[in-house]
């Protein structure tokens, strides 16, 4: 789910050589497809912040030479990678 880049062609079917632009109706399409490309549900949601915040953790584990507190951080961002791939699963699912 990536951004999209907006150009002037995304809005060439909106205006067209002798109608007028209408507001009522066209903006409200634009602002529903992008939104619609950038929601998360949940489930990815949390688990992107969960595999952030371990790889933090992974990271300073590092850093201080703590083995320990390394694999915890892996252990983290492990398990936030299942998690986004569940919510990720879900929203292909829900459009299909």
């Amino acid at each position: 789910m990536g951004a999209s880049v907006q150009t002037a062609a995304n809005f060439m079917p909106i205006l067209t050589y002798g109608e007028r632009w209408k507001p009522s109706t066209a903006l409200p399409s634009i602002l529903n497809r992008h939104n619609q490309e950038n929601t998360m549900n949940k489930d990815q949601a949390k688990g992107r912040i969960e595999e952030a915040k371990g790889k933090v953790k992974e990271v300073a584990g590092k850093v201080i030479g703590n083995k320990d507190l390394e694999q915890k951080g892996k252990v983290q961002n492990l398990g936030g990678k299942v998690q986004a791939g569940y919510g990720d699963l879900k929203e292909d699912i829900k459009h299909i």
